[in-house]
């Protein structure tokens, strides 16, 4: 993605999350005659909106994308958060094909191979897929690209971001501040370990080949809403043998993120190294397992003092 639009596109915040509990009620007009074809394309993109799966297998190209979109018998998907908007037109790589024969989504997925999915149109911008072997159901809603807000998207699934790049490097630490212990951490990795997130912290010199990085503390992240705040999240980093770190977090771009220090006043950026490329599901760089799960995130208020 390029540089963020951070104070703008947040507009369409209340539209994305609203839409994304909608009921089949709410919609009584929608026209349900039109073919499979007409259907899965009346939108450019379909926002995978995974917190509302249900059943207990997966569809492996719909649980690693965050957007998917149907084009001329072509399937595309946003794997990745960094270049999302950018990439593909704003619709990702192109992971596959499809066709839709008598009722049917057929999906030839470069990776998965060939999937049969029944599609229901439940409202005017919302559809359901199941995948009938595993019984497992995926809700998608529809977008446009001139109105999709593709940060929303961005900040609404910012784990993922974190665990895009191999290494965190320190680029920036700030005058204003306290000295703190944190101050020695010179990279940072963030890595998907089932349901819970692990991080890893070294205080190796700048400039240190991510290859050789020497890993020197582990430990669990959290990452949290800020109450009535869309652009900005809390991240907290839970040492194993030390007291828990706490960042007002924020992105300056899909490279770079910035880390105020909410005990000492200290704000941090950090430049991702090695950019994970996930396009099948499969790492390019790092072999490292990309998979979404269900998030139910805490909130917490934002520093008055920031």
């Amino acid at each position: 993605m390029k540089a963020l639009k951070l104070l703008t596109g947040l507009f369409l915040a209340t539209t994305l999350l609203t839409s994304c509990v909608v009921s089949v009620n709410d919609f009584d007009d929608f026209d349900d005659s039109i073919s499979l074809e007409q259907l899965v394309t009346s939108y450019d993109l379909w926002y995978v909106d995974f917190n509302r799966t249900t059943g207990n297998g997966e569809v492996p190209f719909l649980s690693k994308a965050f957007t998917i979109s149907f084009q001329n018998g072509r399937l595309y998907a946003n794997n990745n958060l960094v270049g999302i908007g950018s990439v593909g037109n704003g619709l990702g790589l192109q992971v596959g094909y499809y066709n839709t024969i008598n009722g049917v989504l057929e999906v030839d997925h470069n990776q998965d191979g060939f999937i049969d999915l029944e599609v229901s149109q439940i409202s005017n911008d919302e559809i359901r897929v199941r995948d009938t072997f595993s019984n497992t159901t995926y809700y998608l809603i529809g977008y446009f690209r001139n109105t999709f807000d593709y940060d929303l998207v961005f900040y609404d699934n910012i784990e993922y971001f974190l665990q895009e790049y191999v290494a965190w490097e320190k680029t920036f630490t700030s005058n204003v501040g306290a000295l703190n212990e944190f101050d020695d951490e010179n990279f940072l990795e963030f890595t998907p370990n089932g349901n819970t997130s692990v991080f890893r912290s070294s205080q190796d010199d700048f400039g240190t080949d991510i290859d050789f990085l020497n890993w020197d503390f582990v430990g669990d992240y959290e990452v949290f809403n800020v109450s009535g705040v869309d652009d900005l999240k809390i991240l907290t980093l839970d040492y194993d043998f030390f007291d828990n770190e706490e960042f007002e977090l924020s992105v300056i771009n899909d490279g770079k993120i910035s880390l105020f220090h909410r005990a000492s006043g200290t704000t941090y950026e950090f430049t991702g190294r090695g950019y994970i490329q996930f396009k099948n599901g499969d790492a390019k760089v790092a072999p490292r397992n990309k998979k979404r799960f269900k998030t139910n995130r805490k909130t917490k208020k934002r520093n008055i003092k920031a």
